[in-house]
């Protein structure tokens, strides 16, 4: 009677629970999961070894002398109400995925609990039930044993398959950081399948030839992680490949503005250099016709106006003489200078070591 009794206030309690839990997902705004939702989709021994511990923790503080109802509290809500809410949420959104890793986490909290409190009243010698069959105290010792057994073996297959896909993350990561480098490369984006064993490298830069991959494959066991699939993708070849319209117009945008800045830099060289070239052939020209001329300087500028509050662009054009130049022979240079560059905008100033004039 006991057991059956303990049985319908279980079965009522999870159904609260479940269902209060599935109500809240299927109104709540919050759809997205995260960590600590993914954190109990996937159990494994350490959720046994962390049920146990609670379970010993309740047994040991509700048959001391000092009774309370703290630690069988705290235990339920740290082992028990996290899973169930999570299988609520799984059932809400309709990913049974969530909802059969969850309940499994949840099933597994209670099994080991009461198997912790079972071995507790052992070790405690409180007075325990003998049956007058000896047969049915046998039955009942195998169904508790292979309850347990039941639920232990899948956590530790999945604890087992957690620690091999932590162990090749770790050595694929390594293996990435010491190893994957090309000249004139850079990696855009490392991706790690931990279950399938397959490392998926996107490079940008020059393109990557067949002999520096296998080199880079043939380093793999250095890491423990030969027995893996290594995927190369590089340039134009990532674009073609992907599937996210936001990774190829990310890609596609950083391109652009390469080729941008990389024209306008060369745009800026050009202009420098024809700039030097351009004044340079001023003062040879203008020395032939002008032999008391030092220098001859060309420099872009903009001028400003009290009448106009914007700056009309023009080159003003310096003509240092050893000597003050005559008023027609200034505008005579003004002249030819515009028309030698073909060019109206221009402004030319002369002066002489001791003066200036214009």
């Amino acid at each position: 009677p006991l057991i059956v009794k303990a049985s319908r206030n279980y079965a009522f309690a999870t159904g609260v629970g479940l269902g209060a839990s599935t109500l809240y997902f299927l109104i709540s705004p919050i759809a997205d999961a995260h960590s600590e939702i993914l954190s109990r989709t996937l159990p494994t021994i350490y959720d046994v070894l962390i049920a146990l511990f609670g379970g010993f923790a309740g047994i040991i503080a509700i048959s001391s002398k000092y009774k309370g109802n703290v630690i069988p509290g705290v235990a339920i809500a740290t082992a028990l109400m996290p899973p169930l809410c999570t299988a609520g949420y799984g059932l809400a959104t309709l990913q049974f995925q969530f909802f059969i890793g969850a309940f499994y986490l949840y099933l597994i909290n209670t099994v080991f609990i009461s198997a912790a409190t079972i071995i507790a009243i052992y070790l405690l010698k409180f007075p325990i039930k003998e049956y007058p069959d000896i047969k049915t105290e046998r039955r009942e010792k195998r169904i508790v044993w292979g309850i347990i057994f039941v639920t232990l073996v899948p956590s530790i297959y999945l604890g087992y398959n957690i620690i091999q896909q932590n162990r090749f993350t770790g050595n694929a990561n390594r293996f990435i950081d010491s190893e994957a480098f090309f000249p004139n490369d850079y990696l855009l984006k490392r991706e790690i399948n931990s279950k399938k064993k397959i490392i998926t490298l996107t490079f940008g830069g020059n393109e990557i030839i067949e002999d520096q991959i296998n080199t880079l494959k043939s380093k793999m066991k250095y890491y423990e992680i030969e027995n893996s699939t290594l995927i190369v993708k590089q340039g134009f070849a990532f674009l073609k490949d992907t599937k996210s319209n936001e990774q190829i117009n990310q890609l596609a945008l950083v391109l652009q503005q390469r080729e941008e800045e990389k024209k306008t830099l060369v745009t800026q060289l050009d202009s420098i250099h024809n700039l030097r070239e351009v004044n340079l052939q001023l003062y040879k020209e203008l020395k032939v016709q002008y032999p008391e001329l030092i220098e001859a300087i060309i420099q872009p500028s903009k001028v400003s106006l009290d009448s106009s509050s914007t700056q009309d662009s023009t080159s003003l054009v310096l003509l240092r003489f050893k000597s003050a130049v005559k008023t027609t022979d200034l505008e005579k240079i003004e002249r030819w200078v515009n028309v030698r560059f073909q060019r109206e905008d221009l402004r030319v100033i002369t002066y002489e070591d001791k003066g200036a004039n214009k």
